[in-house]
């Protein structure tokens, strides 16, 4: 299933993270594809928003991965922020325990994740960002499960 979304601002963009974040639930891996200021951050920030994330989340390019507590329904969960831009091969996704991340009781948001494409699971949702400068961005939401086709619906609006 692929859906197309354009924003036209770093608040429309945090406004789309914020559906999508009201739509996920434990377990879930969003992997956030897309060039340098392409507005991956934003995204993840409205995401945090929807989570009940108290604090502002911060691109963890320096710090691999952050974790903050958010809330799915009332219930506690974790969000983990990672930013994998920085790793140079695919055996350091495995030194700081990425697939340590993806329990039932966390959200994994994962910036350039690239090079961790086959450490995995398939049950993900793919997001490419395209677009540059003052220009919209395009965002291309992919996913191979077939779960997420209800979950879909309610971001498209029944689309």
């Amino acid at each position: 299933m692929e859906y197309t979304f354009t924003t036209s601002s770093p608040e429309q963009t945090q406004s789309l993270g914020r559906h999508l974040g009201e739509l996920l639930r434990g377990g879930d891996l969003v992997c956030l594809f897309g060039g340098l200021g392409v507005g991956k951050t934003a995204f993840a920030q409205g995401v945090g928003q929807a989570l009940e994330v108290q604090e502002t989340l911060t691109s963890p390019t320096f710090t691999l991965m952050q974790e903050y507590t958010a809330r799915i329904g009332g219930e506690r969960v974790r969000l983990v922020h990672m930013d994998l831009y920085r790793l140079n091969n695919p055996e350091e996704v495995e030194v700081i325990g990425v697939e340590d991340q993806f329990q039932a009781d966390t959200v994994c948001l994962i910036e350039w994740p690239e090079i961790a494409l086959g450490f995995f699971p398939d049950d993900r949702i793919d997001i490419v960002i395209e677009g540059n400068g003052d220009l919209p961005r395009q965002f291309l939401f992919r996913s191979h499960s077939p779960e997420w086709a209800e979950r879909w619906s309610e971001l498209t609006g029944g689309a």
